[in-house]
C-alpha cells in the first residue's frame, strides 16, 4: 500500500510540475507577442514622424525658393 501511495504522489506531483512548465510557457509566448506588438508600432511611429519631418523640409524649402524668387524679382526692378 505504501508503494502505491509513493506512485499517486509521484504522479500528482508530476502534473503539477507540467502544468506549472505548460503556464510559464503560455505567460512567455504571450510576453514576446506584445513584446512584438509593441516593437511594430515603435517603428510605425517611427516611421510616420520621419515621413512628416521630411514633408515639412521639403514644404519649407519649397516656401523658401517661391519667397526667394519674389524677393529676387522685386529686387531687380528697383
Amino acid at each position: 500500500m505504501s508503494m502505491e501511495n509513493s506512485n499517486e504522489f509521484d504522479a500528482r506531483s508530476e502534473v503539477e510540475g507540467l502544468k506549472i512548465a505548460q503556464a510559464t510557457q503560455a505567460a512567455a509566448l504571450a510576453g514576446a507577442q506584445a513584446t512584438q506588438a509593441a516593437v511594430s508600432a515603435g517603428m510605425t511611429a517611427t516611421d510616420a514622424a520621419a515621413h512628416a519631418g521630411q514633408v515639412a523640409m521639403v514644404l519649407a524649402g519649397s516656401i523658401g525658393a517661391v519667397v526667394g524668387l519674389f524677393l529676387g524679382l522685386a529686387i531687380s526692378r528697383r
